[in-house]
């Protein structure tokens, strides 16, 4: 799970960084906020900002945000105690607030509470089964390799064993914000179907693919 990180005390953004990889998390981090809004549809899962950052404030990432994706978490960190802020930020739809200084135990709850799947095995059928958390599919406890867009495929999926996944969802998530086409999507599930029991993965005409479990 790969996690977007805005906060231009680099000092603070480090310990972020360094506390949220230890937990088995992705992270990219950005100081500034021009920067963040260039890679915003690289196929993040959580967004943490800071609201008072150079170029472009984190109220205004999170409005882009909201944009194209109103499920995703995000998690506004702010210094900023003004209520009008506070108000705002929970207008454009931001999951939680934290202010400034807070513990890092207490962000870390926040971001699994938020981003992590309930269950962290999947179970498929005939003897398959899905780590997520660990990235890691076996099959009768034999290890079946499995290539990185698979993984970011199977990981997109198993965060919701009954909901419909766009195309375009998909192409944000296992390509990381690089375009594609249907082809290249279909061609990837065909592979993995070789992977695992064909029938655990079913499109949904013109609109997807879900989880058949």
């Amino acid at each position: 799970m790969k996690i977007l990180v805005l906060e231009d005390n680099i000092t603070l953004c480090n310990f972020i960084k360094e506390s949220l990889v230890k937990e088995g998390y992705l992270v990219d981090t950005f100081s500034d906020g021009e920067e963040a809004l260039e890679v915003l549809n690289n196929g993040y899962s959580c967004f943490i900002l800071d609201i008072n950052v150079p170029s472009i404030d984190g109220i205004s990432i999170l409005d882009t945000i909201r944009v194209y994706s109103k499920n995703t978490p995000v998690i506004i960190i702010s210094a900023n105690h003004d209520l009008e802020k506070i108000k705002a930020s929970y207008e454009l739809g931001c999951d939680d607030y934290l202010k400034k200084p807070f513990l890092m135990y207490e962000l870390i709850q926040k971001v699994k509470k938020l981003c992590d799947t309930k269950d962290t095995v999947i179970n498929f059928t005939n003897g398959f089964m899905y780590d997520f958390k660990n990235r890691h599919m076996t099959n009768d406890n034999q290890d079946v390799k499995l290539a990185k867009k698979e993984i970011l495929f199977l990981e997109l999926l198993c965060k919701s064993n009954t909901r419909i996944f766009t195309f375009e969802e998909i192409e944000d998530y296992v390509w990381e914000g690089e375009p594609t086409s249907l082809t290249n999507i279909r061609a990837l599930v065909k592979r993995l179907r070789k992977k695992i029991p064909e029938n655990s993965i079913i499109i949904v005409k013109g609109i997807g693919y879900k989880l058949n479990i």
